[in-house]
């Protein structure tokens, strides 16, 4: 199989023996992405010859971009099985291919019973499609029942086409057809008319699908892996359930997952789920099921071209008669100064089937304990592992294992604010004070200088079920980061490509942050690169587009990446203590949060790290939309359809039918003087009754309620006054009454409003 080496990329693939002995082998389409702006490479200037994938896939004479199918002989030749895709003669392409049209066919996969070829096709890097050049990047999962064309690079996903362009002139032409597509370069050396183009089986792009939501989005790297026989593995004990009988496993690289696909009996789509949902793999790479029913997943880890610790081969079961402990330590502080005291807790480690465990934990200097609670004392500093080992009564176990920091106090850090610590109104202003005690460098001006503080205020666009660090929960970090930025980029999956200092397929977040200043030109260039893409600047390895981002959040996670230069997070803190303003940034809605937050790194102790203690305080718009309830039970989200007396847009509501009830968690009442609601009532729909405002249970303290009449018609917002008693957090129920009995709703909520 020829190569060519003077440019990047897609050379390799995988090898998979079909159940009549023949060998599959994939090839990569051996072109360089990186000059076609994320649509076909098909570059047919001279000397471009790498640049250009008619040359490979698209070439019926050329055995990369295929998947090859050959039947290996005794004496080491191989011969051509019926059913390729040209003749054996190769007078109208080579005779070893079975499937053309492929970019990067990286992991295949053949059904032991059936024949038919899986694979999972990694896809170009387009984040938007372009009239003139063709559609945005999608992966695909592909089925071959026999030989045939998939398209590359003329097209993606279900048959999606790109155009012909002139990369000279910079124009394009006609998008190209699908039946009997014409490879005119000048670096085709096979046949003119090509085989008409298949579709994708399954195909997803960076942001949402359409046509299969459950992928969700992120960056891809699709992979197909095998499918399941119940009746191959009949005297395994640890084989899966009849459940997956026939169904194909599909896994992606980047975002982290394994899908199950149900096929009819004639391998057609019928649907898809996640497969240990609650499971974050750590990049999966390949997969098979082995002779004893279980599946075998080998996971890269998490970082590219790096020596991953969480690289690992991977045996899952189906345990059918009995399943191991999980183990889980739990301390109640794991960092502190000399002397340390920590008591940790083994309570949450649980049997999957109820059985009772044991405990015994081990430290390594030796000492030992017993029962679900262990105590540990240290009077010198250093860092001691402690293990914990749960055993069930059939003798099955699991471990767990924690590292004791003696040495050096987590610094205390703490937001206060005077007011309400749950909402933000439009242009009104926050006063805060941040104050630090560190037991070793003591506090905000009395050896704590207010410049090591860092301090920001920063609006999420996309925030309101943001999951942020809390104080309490502080980590060990060696340098003070935009804790926001951080999170978003951990959901983005960015350390797939990126790590913080070491190297891998793209550059550090350190290395970045020393190569740009910190100013506004900076962060806009660097915040349109993660969303648009693009490379040249640190080597020829482009970074994927991600135009599913919010720019709102890319901005975050560009101040996390620049802060990690000490200079930038000075230049950018607030002060420790005033007043910040929470005008609305443009392009905002009710979903944002803003997010005050504060970080002192220490100074180090004992010979331990440095520490940082944070602290973060989100508060989210005092208009809350109905879809963003923490529902209780029996209210409903409902799209109301468009309502053509009042001129309005179809509208996310709640609906509640009576003694229905929903609820907002966790609200501070601090200077709340009245609550509001947009209510939608319609007399053929609803019942009218009231909505009761309980504090903190479904039939906990009554504040208020919205009396809503059976004859309101349309959108109406109500109010009701709290008495200037009520502060401090509570969840608020709002209660659903109305006609006892009556199956229709009482009403729907549009919104509610809480006013200072």
């Amino acid at each position: 199989i020829p190569v060519q080496r003077e440019e990047c990329c897609h050379v390799g693939g995988s090898l998979e023996f079909g159940p009549d002995g023949n060998l599959f082998i994939s090839v990569g389409d051996n072109t360089n992405p990186f000059a076609s702006d994320g649509f076909a490479p098909i570059d047919e200037r001279e000397g471009r010859h790498a640049w250009d994938a008619q040359a490979s896939s698209g070439n019926t004479q050329d055995l990369r971009g295929k998947i090859l199918r050959i039947t290996p002989e005794p004496d080491g030749s191989y011969s051509i099985p019926d059913g390729n895709l040209f003749p054996k003669d190769g007078s109208e392409g080579r005779p070893e291919i079975y499937v053309m049209g492929n970019r990067n066919p990286f992991r295949i996969s053949i059904d032991p019973h059936t024949g038919y070829l899986y694979w999972g096709e990694v896809g170009p890097d387009a984040g938007k499609a372009d009239s003139t050049r063709g559609p945005r990047g999608h992966d695909e999962v592909n089925q071959a029942r026999a030989a045939g064309n998939f398209g590359w690079p003329y097209f993606v996903g279900d048959n999606k086409a790109y155009h012909a362009y002139d990369f000279d002139a910079e124009t394009s032409g006609a998008a190209f057809a699908q039946t009997g597509p014409l490879n005119d370069s000048p670096n085709n050396t096979g046949a003119r008319v090509l085989p008409p183009a298949q579709p994708a089986f399954i195909w997803y792009p960076y942001g949402p699908s359409g046509e299969f939501p459950e992928l969700h989005e992120g960056g891809r790297n699709a992979m197909a892996g095998p499918v399941y026989y119940y009746g191959d593995y009949a005297a395994s004990d640890r084989k899966f359930p009849r459940y997956y009988d026939g169904k194909l496993f599909i896994y992606d690289w980047v975002r982290d997952w394994i899908v199950v696909v149900t096929m009819d009996e004639n391998g057609d789509y019928l649907g898809m789920e996640r497969f240990m949902p609650h499971e974050t793999f750590s990049a999966p790479m390949d997969m098979v099921f082995g002779e004893d029913g279980a599946l075998y997943l080998l996971e890269y880890g998490k970082s590219w071209y790096t020596q991953n610790d969480d690289a690992r081969l991977v045996r899952i079961d189906y345990a059918v008669h009995n399943r191991g402990p999980i183990a889980h330590i739990a301390a109640n502080k794991p960092i502190g100064a000399v002397p340390l005291t920590v008591t940790l807790s083994g309570a949450l480690s649980r049997d999957p089937d109820g059985d009772e465990i044991t405990y015994a934990w081990e430290e390594e200097e030796g000492r030992t304990a017993s029962g679900p609670e262990a105590v540990f004392s240290y009077d010198k500093a250093g860092t001691y592992r402690v293990g914990l080992t749960v055993t069930d009564s059939q003798g099955l176990t699991g471990t767990d294992s924690i590292d004791i920091l003696v040495g050096n106090e987590i610094p205390d850090v703490e937001i206060r604010v005077a007011g309400n610590r749950t909402f933000y109104w439009d242009d009104s202003r926050i006063a805060y004070t941040i104050v630090v005690t560190d037991h070793e460098d003591g506090t905000i001006g009395n050896g704590i200088d207010a410049s090591g503080v860092a301090v920001t205020l920063d609006y999420v666009a996309q925030g309101h079920d943001l999951t942020l660090q809390v104080r309490g929960h502080q980590e060990a970090l060696e340098d003070a980061t935009e804790l926001v930025g951080k999170v978003l980029m951990e959901h983005a999956n960015c350390q797939a490509c990126h790590l913080e200092k070491g190297s891998s397929v793209g550059p550090s977040f350190v290395a970045i942050a020393a190569k740009y200043p910190g100013d506004a030109t900076t962060r806009a260039y660097l915040s349109d690169k993660v969303i648009s893409g693009g490379g040249g600047v640190w080597g020829e390895q482009a970074m994927a587009a991600h135009p599913h981002l919010a720019p709102g959040d890319v901005g975050l996670m560009v101040n996390y990446i620049l802060a990690l230069a000490d200079t930038t997070a000075i230049a950018r803190s607030l002060p420790v203590a005033g007043e910040a303003a929470t005008r609305e940034p443009e392009g905002s809605n009710e979903q944002g949060r803003y997010v005050l937050a504060a970080a002192y790194t220490d100074r180090g102790a004992s010979g331990m790290p440095r520490l940082t203690g944070r602290d973060v305080l989100g508060l989210r718009h005092a208009r809350i939309q109905a879809e963003h309830f923490d529902l209780g039970a029996g209210a409903q989200h409902f799209t109301m359809p468009a309502d053509t007396l009042e001129g309005l847009p179809a509208t996310d509501v709640v609906i509640g039918p009576d003694s229905s009830h929903m609820l907002l968690r966790d609200i501070d009442l601090t200077g709340i003087r009245s609550i509001s609601a947009r209510i939608v009532s319609r007399t053929d729909r609803t019942t009218g009754g009231s909505i009761d405002i309980r504090l903190d249970a479904p039939d906990g303290e009554h504040v208020g309620s919205f009396v809503v009449s059976a004859s309101a018609e349309g959108y109406k917002t109500y109010e009701v006054d709290l008495r200037d008693a009520l502060h401090g957090r509570h969840d608020l129920h709002l209660v659903f009454v109305g006609a006892g009995g009556e199956a229709r709703p009482v009403c729907a909520i549009d919104w509610v409003f809480v006013q200072q």
